[in-house]
Parts: structure tokens; C-alpha cells; sequence
């Protein structure tokens, strides 16, 4: 409707005014609608808003932390979500960042110990662990 407006000669502020729409709206589908291009018109929302985590993506990540990093030839002690991610992009090449990562474990109902917290004997205990809860 934008263009065809357009193509009647009607300026930006009297199509925002006839359509009752935003003045920044009518401006960007005047230049990024293409009439002879109909797919143009869908605004990228479908395209970006896919689930990239698979129940085999899940299951696996569940194995990893089951580990220690020293299993997988890692020199650090304990898992951190980025770090997890980073491995788990090797593997499957699905690039997820680590908070990505943590709020899965989440939703699994598992939660990382912040060492800080703990005292010196207990940081070696420190890693994913299921909550009772």
C-alpha cells in the first residue's frame, strides 16, 4: 500500500497520516520494499527466531558436564558455560554463546556453584551440579 501510494505521488508524512502508521515505517518500506520482489515485504522476523538447540544437541551437552574437561583433553578442572559452548561448536558446529548455554542447564535444573563462594577445600568441588529442588 506504501508504494502504491508513492507511485500516486503521495509524500512520506501523508502516508504515515493516511495509514496511521509511523513516519520511520512508511520511510523504511519505501526504501526497502521492492515491488517486483513480493518476499521483500516480510520484515526478517520469520528468519531469524529458529530453534538451533536439538534434543541431540541437549543429550550431548548432558554427557559433556557428566565429565571432566580432563576426560576430553582439556587442562582446566571444571566446566564453565562458554567454555562448554566453545567445545560443543567443535563438535556440532551450532554456535550458541555461554549464557545460551547456562540458560539450558537451567532448564534442565542444573545450576553452576560460583567458587568465589566456596571455601579453599570445597573449590575443587566446584562444577554443575543437580539441584534437590
Amino acid at each position: 500500500m506504501i508504494l502504491l501510494l508513492m507511485n500516486d505521488g503521495k509524500t512520506y508524512q501523508e502516508i504515515s497520516k493516511f495509514l496511521d502508521i509511523a513516519y520511520p515505517t512508511v520511510a523504511y518500506w519505501a526504501v526497502h520494499g521492492d515491488p517486483d520482489n513480493l518476499g521483500s515485504f516480510l520484515d526478517g522476523k520469520r528468519e531469524g527466531n529458529f530453534r538451533k538447540v536439538t534434543k541431540e544437541y541437549e543429550h550431548l551437552l548432558l554427557e559433556i558436564i557428566a565429565k571432566e574437561p580432563l576426560e576430553y583433553g582439556y587442562e582446566f578442572g571444571r566446566w564453565t558455560a562458554a567454555r562448554l559452548a566453545t567445545y560443543l561448536e567443535k563438535i556440532t558446529g551450532i554456535k550458541l554463546s555461554g549464557s545460551q548455554v547456562g540458560r539450558i542447564l537451567e532448564r534442565k535444573k542444573l545450576v553452576t556453584v560460583c567458587c568465589s563462594q566456596l571455601s579453599d577445600w570445597r573449590r575443587s568441588l566446584c562444577n554443575f551440579v543437580r539441584c534437590m529442588g
